[in-house]
C-alpha cells in the first residue's frame, strides 16, 4: 500500500498535487472536467480586498515553449469570494489555499483579517511575486528586507498558516527564502513567472497591452527545479514547486529536488484533466520503483 500524504504547515494533503493560482479559477470552472476531491489542494485565483479589474486587453500571448500573462489579477474581491466561491468548495474533500494579492501591506492584512473568520480556508499563500501589477507587489517580492517584513506583519493577522510565494526575478532566490523564514513564513511556494516580453512584428506593436508580462509553461520548468533545490538547501520549511509541470515526470523532478507539494498551472489551459494524470503517474511511478511513501522522495536528490 503506497502513502501519497504530505503535510504543510500542519495541514495534511492526500496529495502533493495542487493547482497553481490563477490556473483555476476557484475551482468552480474546473468541476465539470476534475474531480476536486481527488486534489491535495485547491489553490485559488488571487483575492484582494476591494474589486480588481486587471490589465488593458490584449493580456494573454502564446510563445513557444508556454504563454504569457499580463491579467493583472483581476478578481471580484474578498466578500464575493466568500459568499460565492467557498460554499461552493465545502462540498469537496479537498484542502483549500487562498492566494492573497494586494497593493500595500494594508491591502494584504485587509484580506487576511477577512479570511481568519471563514473556516474552509485552510492555508493563505501571500502573492507578493506578480510581475504584472506595476505597483505594489512585485517592490515587495524583489527585496528581501521587504519579504521579511510584510511576512511578519501579516503573521500576526493570520489564523491560517501562511505561504509566502516569491518572485524568480531577482539575482539569488535564496535571500528572499531566507527572508520569508526569518518572517515566520510557514512555508514557501515558487516560481511565479517570470517577466517577459513579445512583440508582434506584422503589427510592429506590443502582443500584451501591458507590454510585458510573466511567461509560464514548459519553458521555464528547469529554471524553476534549479530555484526549488537551491531554496530546499537554504531553509527548513516546506516548499510548493510550480513552473511548467505538465507530467508526472515534471512534478516527480520537483519533489526530488526537495518540494513537499507542486502546483499545477499553465496545463490546465491546454489539458484541464493534468492535474489528475499527474496524480496518477506520481502513483504508478510509484508502484514501479517500489516506494510506499512518498515523503522519502522529497529532496532525494542531494
Amino acid at each position: 500500500m503506497i502513502s501519497t500524504r504530505v503535510s504543510i504547515a500542519g495541514v495534511e494533503l492526500k496529495n502533493p498535487v495542487m493547482t497553481a493560482s490563477g490556473t483555476f479559477g476557484s475551482g468552480m470552472e474546473y468541476g465539470e472536467f476534475v474531480d476536486l476531491s481527488r486534489l491535495g489542494a485547491v489553490v485559488t485565483k488571487g483575492v484582494a480586498n476591494v474589486p480588481w479589474p486587471g490589465n488593458p486587453t490584449p493580456r494573454v500571448a502564446e510563445i513557444r515553449g508556454g504563454m504569457m500573462n499580463a491579467i493583472g489579477l483581476q478578481n471580484p474581491g474578498v466578500e464575493t469570494f466568500c459568499s460565492r466561491d467557498l460554499p461552493f468548495l465545502e462540498q469537496f474533500d479537498t484542502a483549500v489555499v487562498v492566494n492573497v494579492c494586494g497593493h500595500t501591506t494594508e491591502e494584504y492584512v485587509e484580506v487576511v483579517e477577512r479570511l481568519s473568520e471563514e473556516k474552509r480556508v485552510d492555508l493563505l499563500e501571500i502573492n507578493i511575486s506578480c510581475p504584472n501589477v506595476r505597483c505594489g507587489g512585485i517592490s515587495f517580492g524583489q527585496n528581501p528586507e521587504s519579504v521579511e517584513e510584510i511576512t511578519r506583519e501579516i503573521k500576526k493577522h493570520a489564523k491560517q498558516p501562511v505561504i509566502m510565494k516569491l518572485s524568480p526575478n531577482v539575482t539569488d532566490i535564496t535571500e528572499l527564502a531566507r527572508a520569508a523564514e526569518a518572517g515566520g513564513a510557514d512555508a514557501i511556494s515558487m516560481i511565479n513567472t517570470l517577466t517577459g516580453m513579445k512583440i508582434d512584428v506584422n503589427r510592429r506593436t506590443f502582443a500584451l497591452a501591458n507590454q510585458t508580462g510573466g511567461v509560464s509553461g514548459p519553458a521555464i520548468h528547469p529554471i524553476a527545479v534549479r530555484m526549488v533545490y537551491q531554496s530546499a538547501q537554504a531553509v527548513q520549511i516546506p516548499i510548493i514547486g510550480m513552473g511548467g509541470i505538465t507530467s508526472a515526470q515534471d512534478a516527480l523532478e520537483f519533489i526530488l529536488a526537495g518540494a513537499t507539494a507542486v502546483a499545477v498551472g499553465t496545463a490546465n489551459f491546454r489539458n484541464p484533466h493534468t492535474t489528475i494524470e499527474v496524480i496518477d503517474g506520481v502513483e504508478d511511478y510509484m508502484r514501479c520503483q517500489n516506494v510506499e511513501d512518498i515523503r522519502t522522495l522529497i529532496g532525494a536528490v542531494k
